[in-house]
């Protein structure tokens, strides 16, 4: 009509936007889940042409998505992070904690594999503010504290630990069996730690030997 004003993209002034397309959506998840299998596999110089491929589409359409590989990693690591902290409360529902814990802890060191195949571009876009950094230790801790408060209230976990300490203690297991990394080292050395969160029984009186 004469005389209505329009936005840049063409809309008329207090039209809302129009929601993205369900097949452009599709296509950011499939480069998503794309590069999620590629940085956890493979070294960080994963081709951005591989992952588009992987996702069957255009390496054009990779860029209207993520204009660079920076914009691609950290929309990749935001997803996961959110992803490893969103899942705690629902393993709680659905496990008892000790239980929840250790498959949350599975979670964690696959996220961990996948942000150890972006470290260089991570490192580079942290240090020049290309990337966001993000509070990732934090949001880490403050999820096992929620996760160690519910065992502590049903007595499957111990009270009396801090959960800054098995922040650094999982760091310390996913870090230390870098070079030689196996899922079933990974996993003894969770099932370990796991253990150590259990409440030690009192011993039986009835077992001491007789003086």
């Amino acid at each position: 009509m004469p005389g209505t004003e329009s936005t840049a993209d063409g809309r008329a002034a207090g039209t809302p936007a129009r929601p993205a397309r369900s097949d452009a959506r599709r296509n950011r998840e499939r480069l998503l889940d794309a590069a999620r299998d590629a940085f956890a596999t493979t070294p960080d110089h994963v081709r951005l042409d591989a992952i588009a491929r992987a996702a069957g589409v255009g390496i054009g359409t990779l860029y209207r998505h993520f204009p660079t590989r920076e914009a691609l990693v950290e929309a990749l690591y935001a997803a996961e992070l959110d992803e490893v902290v969103a899942d705690s409360p629902k393993l709680l529902d659905e496990l008892e904690p000790a239980a929840a814990l250790r498959a949350w802890m599975t979670r964690y060191a696959a996220f961990f594999r996948i942000k150890r195949g972006m470290s260089q571009t991570l490192r580079a876009g942290w240090a020049s503010g290309t990337i966001a950094t993000p509070a990732t230790r934090e949001r880490i801790t403050e999820t096992l504290a929620l996760m160690l408060r519910s065992g502590a209230e049903t007595g499957s976990l111990r009270a009396d630990v801090a959960p800054e300490d098995v922040t650094v203690m999982l760091l310390g297991v996913f870090l230390s069996t870098t070079a030689t990394e196996t899922t079933q080292h990974v996993d003894r050395l969770l099932d370990l730690l796991v253990d150590a969160l259990r409440p030690t029984a009192p011993p039986d009186r009835r077992t001491r030997p007789q003086r």
